[in-house]
Formats: C-alpha cells, sequence, structure tokens
C-alpha cells in the first residue's frame, strides 16, 4: 500500500472521529443519558450479529481475494450462507414481535424491533460490500462510505432539535437506521460491477468448506474480543441502569477518538512490519517505532488528563463526570494500540490462537472485575475493570509474542500501561476531592514531559530516517 492509498483510507477514521466529536455532545442535549444508553445495547449487538452470523467468512475473503481469479463468486460465496442464516434467526420473531425490544431496551414495541432486525441486516451487508472496496484500494469510496452515514445521522439528530418538541429512543434508533441504509447503498453503487456480476455466479462449496475451516476458529476469538469490550456495557445495563450506561457510552465515545491513532498506525504497521521482519535491522526498527509510539500515548494522555475539564462547557450538567471516567475509557484504544506492536511475533510465527487466548483471559478478568465492581460503582466500576483488563491483554499479547519470536524489551511498555490505569484508577475513585488539584497536576506532568521529548527530537529524527531506509 503506497502513500497516496494510506492518506485516502486514513480519510475515513479522521472523519468519522470528527463528525463523531461533533454528534456526541449534541446527542447529550438532545435525548436523556437512559436513551443513550439503550441505544448502545442496538450497537453492541448489531456487532455481536456480525460477528456471529459472518461466520469468519469476511476474514476468509481478505484471505482469499488476491488469489482467486473469480472475485465476484468469491463475494457471493463468502455473504450468502450467512445471511441465510441471519434472516433465518430472525424469522423467529415473526411469532414474537415486541421480544427483541424487550430484550434489548426494556421496552414492548414493535417498531422497535423492526428497526433493530432493520439496521442489523443492512449493517452485515454493509460489512461485506465494504471488503469489496477495501481489498480492491479504492480508498476514496471506502472513506465517503464511512463518512455519509455519520453526515447524515448528525442531519436528522439536529432535525430533531430543531423543530420537534419531544424525541425518544424510537427517533434516535430511527436516525441511526436511516444513516446505515444509506451507506448499504452507497457500498451497493460503488462495487456494481462485482456483485451484479455474481448473480451468475454458484457457491463454491469446495472453496467454501475450506473458507469456513479457516474463518470460524477467528469468530470465536472475535467473540471472545467483543466479550472483552462489551461486558461492562451488558453489566451496566443488567446489574446498574441504562442512565449510567448512558454516561458511560458517553466517556467511551470521546475516548474513542484515540482509536484513530489506532486505525492509522495500524494501516501503516501491518504491511511495514511484515516487511521489515525479514530484513537484519529489521528488529531495532520495531523497537524504534514501538519506543516513539509510547511517547504519542503518554502525550495523549497526558493532554487529555490535562484539558478534560473542557467538557463540562460542551455537554448537559448530568453529565458531568464524564471528565473523570474519560481516563479510565481513554486507556483501551491506548493500550491496544501498543498491544498491535507488542504482538508481531504472534503474526509472524503464524500462531494466531495465541491471540485468541489472551482476548479470552482478558475478557473473564474483565467479567470479574466487572461484577465486583459494576453493582456498587455503576459507570466509574465499569471504566477501571475494563482498563485493568486491556493492560492483562497487553501483557499477555506482549508475553506470547516474546515467547513465540524475539525477546521485546518491556519495562517501558509495562511501567507506561501501569501509569495510565492506575492514575485513572484513582481519580475515579476520589473524584469528589479532586477538581482544579487534578489538571493542574496532569498540566505539570504534560509540561515537563513535552521538555523531554523536545530534547529527544534530534535523536527521533535521525532513527526515523534510518527506519525510512
Amino acid at each position: 500500500m503506497n502513500l497516496k492509498s494510506i492518506i485516502q483510507f486514513s480519510i475515513g477514521p479522521l472523519g468519522v472521529a470528527f463528525f463523531g466529536f461533533i454528534t456526541i455532545p449534541i446527542l447529550t442535549w438532545v435525548f436523556q443519558p437512559e436513551d443513550i444508553g439503550k441505544f448502545t445495547m442496538l450497537q453492541l449487538t448489531s456487532t455481536l450479529f456480525i460477528l456471529i452470523f459472518s461466520l469468519g467468512l469476511d476474514q476468509a475473503y481478505i484471505r482469499e481475494h488476491y488469489e482467486s481469479e473469480n472475485k465476484a463468486q468469491l463475494i457471493k460465496t463468502s455473504i450468502l450462507p450467512g445471511l441465510f442464516l441471519l434472516l433465518l434467526f430472525f424469522s423467529f420473531f415473526v411469532f414474537f414481535p415486541k421480544l427483541i425490544s424487550v430484550i434489548l431496551f426494556n421496552i414492548s414495541s414493535q417498531i422497535l424491533s423492526v428497526l433493530v432486525i432493520t439496521y442489523i441486516i443492512f449493517a452485515f451487508l454493509s460489512r461485506f460490500l465494504s471488503l469489496i472496496l477495501r481489498m480492491e484500494e479504492k480508498g476514496l469510496a471506502y472513506s465517503a462510505s464511512q463518512i455519509f452515514p455519520k453526515i447524515l445521522f448528525l442531519l436528522v439528530i439536529l432535525y430533531y432539535y430543531f423543530y420537534y418538541t419531544k424525541y425518544n429512543l424510537t427517533d434516535l434508533i430511527f436516525a441511526h437506521t436511516l444513516s446505515v441504509i444509506l451507506v448499504f447503498f452507497v457500498f451497493l453503487w460503488n462495487t456494481k460491477s462485482v456483485w451484479k456480476s455474481s448473480f451468475n455466479q454458484k457457491i463454491d462449496r469446495k472453496k467454501l468448506k475450506a473458507m469456513l475451516h479457516y474463518g470460524i476458529p477467528l469468530t470465536f476469538g472475535g467473540i471472545a474480543y467483543w466479550g472483552l469490550t462489551a461486558i461492562d456495557k451488558i453489566f451496566l445495563r443488567y446489574f446498574s441502569n441504562y442512565e449510567q450506561l448512558g454516561l458511560y457510552s458517553v466517556s467511551v465515545n470521546f475516548a474513542g477518538a484515540a482509536l484513530i491513532l489506532q486505525t492509522i498506525f495500524s494501516t501503516i504497521w501491518a504491511p511495514t512490519v511484515f516487511k521489515w521482519a525479514n530484513s537484519e535491522d529489521g528488529f531495532i526498527k520495531i523497537n524504534k517505532v514501538r519506543e516513539y509510539l509510547l511517547l504519542g500515548v503518554i502525550f495523549i494522555f497526558l493532554i487529555s488528563g490535562t484539558f478534560s475539564w473542557l467538557i463540562d462547557f460542551i455537554l448537559p450538567k448530568n453529565y458531568l463526570d464524564v471528565k473523570y471516567i474519560l481516563l479510565s475509557c481513554l486507556c483501551y484504544p491506548l493500550l491496544y494500540t501498543i498491544s498491535e506492536t507488542t504482538v508481531i511475533g504472534i503474526n509472524i510465527v503464524k500462531k494466531t490462537s495465541y491471540s485468541m487466548i489472551a482476548s479470552l483471559i482478558s475478557f473473564i478478568f474483565n467479567l470479574i472485575f466487572c461484577y465486583l465492581l459494576i453493582p456498587n460503582y455503576g459507570a466509574i466500576g465499569a471504566g477501571i475493570s475494563t482498563s485493568f483488563s486491556f493492560l492483562i491483554f497487553l501483557i499477555l499479547r506482549t508475553e506470547f509474542s516474546n515467547f513465540l519470536w524475539k525477546k521485546t524489551p518491556r519495562l517501558k511498555i509495562y511501567t507506561t500501561g501501569l501509569f495510565m490505569v492506575l492514575t485513572s484508577s484513582l481519580i475515579v475513585f476520589n473524584k469528589d476531592l479532586m477538581n482544579w488539584s487534578l489538571h493542574i497536576f496532569f498540566g505539570v506532568l504534560l509540561a515537563l514531559f513535552s521538555i523531554y521529548t523536545y530534547k529527544k527530537i534530534p535523536d527521533i529524527k535521525n532513527s526515523m530516517n534510518k527506519v525510512r531506509s
């Protein structure tokens, strides 16, 4: 992937983050925390259903794409089995039309159930169509397809704000369903040459069997990772209340801006690191990049702690705790990004089962932490649980990679992770005792760290020149 493609694919995550950052505050002024909490349950359910009913064939499609001579047949073989099972599953709810809304939202509503089913089906189809653009390296089309639904969603919410006097959960779910339907049709238009050709193709059963053999184990790993990232919200739903879930979801969405770093970094890192792995000085380059990434992660954490007070000026008063919970939620994307540089050994030796084990063990720890903390501490307990679980996730990925490949220097990695998790946990547990002293503390640390980093700029420039060579 060349620089032009990297930039084009990066436009999507940047645009999504930008419009998401605008949309989140508006949502908090339009909808109650309970509605946002219930809305989160739709997002969690959609992600899980796509993961399960894809049967790992989305990952198998990526693996087979370049080797396949018949791309139209490959996409048809990938998408139809899961789509058939998904439709078959939802046909059960014809007899219980309100059951889905009761399970997810504790509301008996046939309209909500229909909207949920519609949303999941169109999101499932869009997932596979997006892979066509991704594998054909149509970065601009792929990015545009990500940004357009966010713009539509924002416009609908603004319409509610200016022209409605009352808004409810149905309005929120409708806006999101409308946006996912739009992205489906955008994907449909941009991939028409492939799916039109697929009409004349038959499913290759032999290929399907091989793809399922590859994909289904990945599905179990994906479910374990989904559990790691979702169990906190599920526990808030059943062991706390929707208000705490809404508060936590807003914090997670603000912290999710850090996922831009992870998305863009992974886009560049993945193709580069495998090239370096086979070179003589490749391991040195990998360690250098990891070291500079750690500096970036610390900087993001400190600047977030220093200026988190600004959130009070853009959110309603019933979201004042977001500025404290934010730092715990920020640990997840930052620790995950660091782990992307330490897990490389697992990927190089192709022992992906170790990644699944790391996700599973971390999920179990998160389950225990959530059970112990959320009933008493709500959103605060969820933030602490997830941050500690992702620290365990980072350690496991790093240690497994060291065991399978080469020894990675780990002191700075673990020190950075432990600092972020312990600091954010102390803040949320003592939030009532902290006010401006918290931000002054982070401001001082940020200033000292900036001075330290500034002195290292010549060394960083010199090292990066060697890395690029």
